[in-house]
């Protein structure tokens, strides 16, 4: 096979997971010819049986790397977490010409890839990161709110995901997650610059636009990178609902941090709460909602809303959308986050929908 030839196969890696499997379903249903990865055998047989395709089992990311570099898929589709270490070598894998995307949405891993610009661009491939409810239900907003205008002075978004949540083992990559949100600490643009500051701070009561309430509080998350990348301004703060807002947690919150910043503290803390099974339980709340207030120089204030239902359900929808347009070649070269790639439309094709200033509701 030559360096131009691609299979026009879809890898998705992590098939069996939730929003794996969902992706799993969605292209093999509009017709794409897809190939379920990851290192449960058994599972992933069962998994590639239920579409007539063979899986490939590979147990460690360089393995994956190596399959994607020997069998040249169009697409790969990166659902296994822990992508502070997965997400650069096989995205690197799929150049050139390979396209890439992953759900990212942290302050280490989502920079590294961004990072892979120069050489994606080189190489005719197209690399997105970010492709689910955490990044792109805010920056779309951002987008959508500061189109057409000069750059503001500062922009606010608020990320408040309400998940259901399914019975079975947290898992590494959503552990791992966790504790290296904790450990990174806050963070916020100040003047252009991102800087640290208290995890838990700028804590928000927000009344959502059906009514319901949400707390939420500062967090190290890539929305505050992919905000201040879409609108240019030189204060962004960030805050999720997924950081306890209460005083008393948040009092603790730093220490934490500061424990879980040390290695062996890590591996213990990412070990016991991978191995930690949660309950089944509804989401908490009839939607979930992306926000942003975006202000310009001469007082002018803009707000704006996205509303999906279940979060993981729109990353799924999400993946799988930015997954058909890379199959079909609509995407740019390059490495970019979700709204960047493909503007605040894909966050409606996925099936949210944008609350705007002046009324209007798309779709």
């Amino acid at each position: 096979m030559s360096e131009s030839t691609r299979s026009g196969e879809v890898w998705i890696l992590g098939a069996t997971g939730r929003i794996g499997g969902a992706v799993t379903t969605r292209l093999a249903t509009l017709g794409y010819a897809v190939v379920p990865v990851g290192r449960d055998g058994e599972r992933l047989r069962a998994t590639a049986a239920e579409h007539g395709v063979r899986p490939v089992v590979a147990d460690t990311p360089d393995r994956i790397a190596a399959e994607i570099a020997r069998r040249r898929p169009t697409v790969v589709v990166n659902t296994i977490g822990g992508y502070a270490e997965t997400a650069v070598p096989i995205a690197r894998a799929c150049l050139p010409g390979g396209h890439y995307l992953d759900l990212a949405a942290d302050l280490t891993a989502v920079p590294r890839l961004l990072d892979l610009h120069p050489d994606a661009a080189a190489a005719g491939s197209t690399l997105v990161t970010g492709a689910g409810f955490g990044v792109l239900a805010t920056e779309a907003v951002v987008v959508a709110l500061c189109a057409d205008r000069p750059t503001p002075s500062a922009v606010r978004v608020d990320a408040a995901a309400s998940v259901a949540v399914t019975a079975g083992p947290l898992g590494p990559g959503y552990a791992a997650s966790l504790v290296d949100a904790l450990s990174t600490g806050g963070r916020r643009y100040v003047d252009g610059r991102l800087v640290a500051t208290r995890l838990g701070a700028d804590p928000r009561h927000l009344t959502l636009p059906d009514g319901q309430t949400v707390r939420t509080a500062g967090a190290p998350t890539a929305e505050l990178l992919a905000a201040q990348r879409a609108s240019g301004a030189p204060t962004v703060t960030a805050t999720s609902a997924l950081v306890p807002a209460s005083p008393a947690v948040r009092a603790v919150l730093p220490l934490a941090g500061r424990l879980l910043s040390l290695d062996p503290v890590r591996r213990f803390a990412v070990r016991r709460l991978a191995a930690m099974t949660v309950r089944e339980a509804p989401r908490p709340r009839r939607h979930s909602w992306g926000h942003a207030v975006v202000t310009w120089p001469d007082g002018t204030r803009r707000e704006g809303w996205l509303r999906a239902d279940d979060g993981m359900d729109f990353t799924a929808a999400v993946a799988s959308e930015v997954a058909v347009r890379l199959a079909r070649g609509d995407g740019r070269p390059g490495a970019y986050t979700p709204a960047a790639a493909f503007g605040a439309g894909l966050a409606t094709a996925a099936g949210g929908t944008l609350h705007l200033p002046d009324g209007t509701l798309i779709p």
